[in-house]
């Protein structure tokens, strides 16, 4: 889980630290590593598809708080699907990644997706969707539009990209970012309006039962007669 500090709650000039995990999905050879190298990295390397699992680190020094991103980059065989519920079990987020060139990969992103629904609660974990690829802008099958209007009617986020010329990846896993502390500092005016409402129905109780023990007396309302 990230951890429970919460933005506000240290002193002045202390930022808190959020350690997250986010999964990388889809189908194979969309680029799923090949972005996680270059976010890491910052170099792109073309690499074979992946076995079973892969898994990088990065930190994010922000003005608000410390993220360390565990990136966990799963395999795109359909050998594999069965298993890598286990690797994204007790995520923050993902990604679910397709090809622009290749409109069978956006198909498998959406059963991802589907997944996803069934392992999480919508405020369970950030989800966006990335067409990797764009510097194959000539062989494109999908379509800006369609990506970005499914992403829309699932209410997550959406991104095109290239590793190859490191086109918003950094913008992608930094959008990831704002949205996961956007949901900390929600959870912690939750939490703060919580124990406010609980001391004030505490401070009632004590006052009910030293009232009935004759211990607590307010003061009389008084009128002035002429």
């Amino acid at each position: 889980m990230a951890q429970k500090a919460m933005p506000g709650t240290f002193p002045e000039g202390v930022r808190p630290t959020y350690t997250y995990k986010v999964v990388l999905l889809g189908r194979t050879s969309v680029g799923k590593s090949s972005l996680a190298y270059q976010y890491v990295k910052n170099d792109f390397k073309e690499v074979l598809p992946t076995v079973g699992c892969s898994f990088f680190t990065q930190t994010l020094n922000l003005e608000v708080a410390t993220i360390k991103f565990e990136i966990w980059d799963t395999a795109g065989q359909e050998k594999y699907h069965s298993v890598c519920h286990l690797y994204y079990r007790g995520a923050h987020a993902a990604l679910l990644v397709y090809d622009i060139t290749n409109k069978e990969t956006l198909n498998g992103a959406k059963l991802w997706l589907r997944d996803l629904e069934k392992e999480f609660l919508p405020d369970e974990i950030v989800i966006a969707l990335v067409g990797n690829k764009t510097d194959l802008e000539a062989e494109r099958e999908v379509a800006t539009e369609e990506g970005e209007e499914f992403a829309r009617t699932k209410g997550i986020l959406f991104m095109e990209t290239s590793a190859k010329s490191n086109y918003q990846v950094n913008d992608i896993f930094m959008a990831i970012a704002q949205e996961l502390l956007q949901r900390e500092q929600k959870k912690a005016s939750a939490l703060s309006r919580h124990e406010m409402s609980t001391v004030d129905l505490e401070e009632r109780g004590v006052r009910a039962i030293l009232g009935a023990q004759g211990l607590f007396n307010p003061p009389a309302l008084t009128s002035s007669k002429r």
